[in-house]
């Protein structure tokens, strides 16, 4: 069941590889446009800082979720340096569980404010709806919470495997 997944998972963690090659490439393309625009003719595209400013945060919450993939959010580590394998299993079920904790409420979160920027129709630029730019939010948080529901069943899976010796 697990192995489904992590499969799952898998495929997420290259549409995001992807999804950041593409979202850093364009934010360079119009960067360097707005600036070539604004040298050389004096102008810009009305819509481009914008743009590289939402780009941004979507470059950084898919960075959120890759460094949950990859273990590699901030952490404190220091207790589990003089503490027994056993009892660092049982330290990692409860950050793990923590971590989903929050995510899960962020991610409700996320949904409430993404469903008021829908009824309040808000526009960014070009027609584009602000809820469009904003449900980055709950996807990577979703996706986050889904990696750390994933770590907490195996740190439970883990302490069951130790306990009974399979």
């Amino acid at each position: 069941m697990m192995d489904r997944w992590e499969r799952i998972d898998e495929i997420v963690g290259r549409l995001e590889q992807i999804l950041l090659g593409i979202l850093l490439g364009t934010m360079i393309l119009v960067a360097v446009i707005q600036i070539a625009l604004r040298n050389v003719l004096s102008t810009g595209l009305a819509w481009g800082d914008q743009l590289v400013r939402n780009l941004v945060l979507w470059t950084g919450f898919i960075g959120a979720a890759v460094a949950t993939r990859e273990g590699k959010h901030i952490s404190i580590d220091v207790v589990s340096r003089w503490i027994s394998p056993k009892r660092k299993i049982g330290i990692e079920i409860i950050t793990n569980g923590f971590s989903l904790l929050i995510c899960a409420l962020l991610t409700f979160a996320a949904l409430k404010f993404v469903n008021n920027e829908i009824q309040m129709k808000s526009i960014l630029f070009l027609g584009v709806p602000s809820w469009a730019s904003e449900i980055i939010l709950p996807v990577t948080l979703g996706v986050m919470t889904f990696r750390f529901c994933l770590r907490f069943l195996k740190s439970i899976l883990m302490t069951r495997h130790q306990e009974t010796g399979r």
